[in-house]
């Protein structure tokens, strides 16, 4: 997303559009807030104006979604902690992924933040290190999602969801059989 730097009275003020025109006596952009700055990607000066050009910047890592055959291949292989975060009750009514563990997504937040023994006696498995390749999985992936930019913003690296979510899983599983 681009944003269009306008003032409104003394101060610059970023909205959605190209790029921003401003003033050039309130000297922005110089080389030390271009530093400061990494989103200003160029400068122009154009009758008195200058104009910034922004880009955009992701903590996201580019692919956050992990498909049933992926999820599959991460669970024979214990190469993931994968997190279940619907409710309890959904688990028992609907069923689960076999080794997944279920942190209801009202928790994650703080359950991430736990300490490794609480964690394991709350929720029955092994805390994920911020490191860990962790993928988060509910009943149609958009709790998962959510669950996965909570991980982003504590930290976590390699942090994925199961879009599909245990609807999908469950389609995939009687299918195989």
């Amino acid at each position: 997303m681009r944003y269009r730097l306008k003032v409104v009275g003394d101060l610059p003020v970023l909205s959605h559009g190209f790029y921003g025109i401003i003033p050039s006596s309130l000297k922005l952009a110089s080389r030390e807030d271009k530093a400061l700055c990494p989103a200003v990607s160029a400068l122009a000066d154009t009758k008195g104006y200058k104009k910034l050009l922004f880009r955009t910047f992701s903590s996201t890592p580019a692919s956050t979604v992990v498909s049933y055959e992926q999820l599959k291949e991460l669970l024979v292989g214990r190469k993931a902690v994968v997190i279940d975060v619907r409710e309890p009750w959904e688990l028992r009514e609907y069923g689960f992924i076999p080794g997944s563990i279920n942190v209801p997504l009202a928790q994650v937040n703080t359950a991430l933040q736990l300490g490794p023994e609480d964690f394991k006696e709350k929720y029955g498995g092994e805390l994920p290190h911020q490191t860990d390749n962790v993928v988060f999985t509910c009943l149609a992936g958009i709790r998962s999602k959510t669950a996965l930019n909570t991980a982003i913003t504590l930290g976590y690296k390699d942090v994925r969801h199961y879009s599909g979510g245990w609807q999908d899983w469950v389609k995939h599983e009687q299918h195989n059989q």
